[in-house]
């Protein structure tokens, strides 16, 4: 620790860390292991993060992230969008299809920005704020695949064919390497099987979009 930052709030903020890698949630005393200090020092950082609604603990006494830290996940949207769309309007006008970028919301995938092409006849309508379960359509299953690592043969993307809309066919990339956000970039149009160049734009579409989060 310098003498610039605050160790209190440095100790806070591993709580939070610490609690959102578990599912379970964690005791005292394992916070206590985990953060080396004291069990009164945890007591006090859980107290205030409660009073924050950043933290809840169960009947057990098991602490997990609270609901006040989904109210400030909610403002990331905006800045996450803002940062996408250069690379969502040069892959939709590049492609003539509608490009969004989809972020994981709980068990479902959800379309933070869309962009629609400006020189089509016509495209598929999909707006932001569309959810769809994790499984079904090319940008949850590009999140689902890269949470497998042992596919790293695979060719980075995933294609499917009418899982959202008959007759729409989708192609999304996992963003990788951005620490707290999980999601993917991708495209979706109006034909029965997905070009060839499609996959390797949406691709770079997603490293730019992951390069401008970092």
């Amino acid at each position: 620790m310098t003498a610039e930052t605050s160790q209190t709030l440095d100790r806070g903020l591993r709580v939070l860390k610490l609690l959102a890698d578990t599912d379970h949630g964690l005791t005292v005393t394992e916070l206590s292991n985990k953060l080396g200090v004291n069990r009164t020092v945890v007591y006090r950082l859980l107290a205030t993060l409660e009073q924050h609604a950043l933290v809840r603990r169960d009947l057990g006494g098991r602490a997990r992230v609270g609901l006040g830290v989904l109210r400030l996940g909610r403002q990331v949207h905006p800045l996450v969008r803002e940062a996408a769309l250069p690379a969502l309007r040069a892959l939709a006008e590049d492609i003539g299809a509608t490009a969004h970028l989809t972020l994981v919301d709980g068990t479902e995938a959800l379309a933070v920005a869309v962009v629609e092409p400006t020189w089509t006849d016509y495209h598929v309508a999909y707006r932001a704020g569309f959810r769809h379960p994790l499984d079904r359509g090319a940008a949850g299953r590009a999140i689902l695949a890269a949470r497998q690592p042992e596919q790293a043969d695979a060719p980075g993307y995933t294609l499917t064919h009418g899982e959202l809309e008959a007759g729409a066919s989708g192609a999304a990339a996992p963003l990788i390497g951005v620490t707290g956000v999980e999601g993917s970039v991708g495209v979706v149009m109006l034909a029965d099987s997905v070009p060839e160049r499609v996959g390797p734009r949406v691709v770079d579409a997603a490293r730019e979009v992951a390069d401008a989060l970092r």
